[in-house]
């Protein structure tokens, strides 16, 4: 997320919060982040199938635009063939904290 300087001065600028909001804002971002915060690491077909709906492309660029802003760490094992475990890193599963009260209050709607 680029550190920009915010121009907007004093108060309610939400400036600091732009680059995190433009990343969880992503259709699958939270939901991903979700399950990836319940265990160690998942491979790309189990975040595929808990997930259901999600279009494999989209699964793919979500997952890397997480890895790009650092939220998600992808781990490549020297397997024949390759084995590839996604999982939360620490700025990740702080997020999924900060979602916590979020998710609660969406399992009781």
């Amino acid at each position: 997320m680029p550190k920009e300087k915010c121009t907007c001065g004093e108060g309610d600028c939400l400036c600091p919060v732009q680059g995190i909001i433009d990343v969880v804002s992503k259709k699958w971002a939270i939901c991903i982040v979700n399950h990836l915060g319940r265990v160690p690491s998942l491979r790309y077909n189990e975040i595929k199938n808990q997930i259901g709906l999600i279009s494999p492309k989209t699964l793919s660029d979500t997952l890397k635009i997480l890895e790009k802003e650092g939220l998600i760490k992808r781990v490549v094992h020297p397997e024949t063939p390759p084995r590839v475990e996604y999982s939360l890193t620490k700025k990740g599963s702080e997020l999924k904290t900060a979602l916590l009260p979020l998710l609660q209050w969406l399992q009781k709607q």
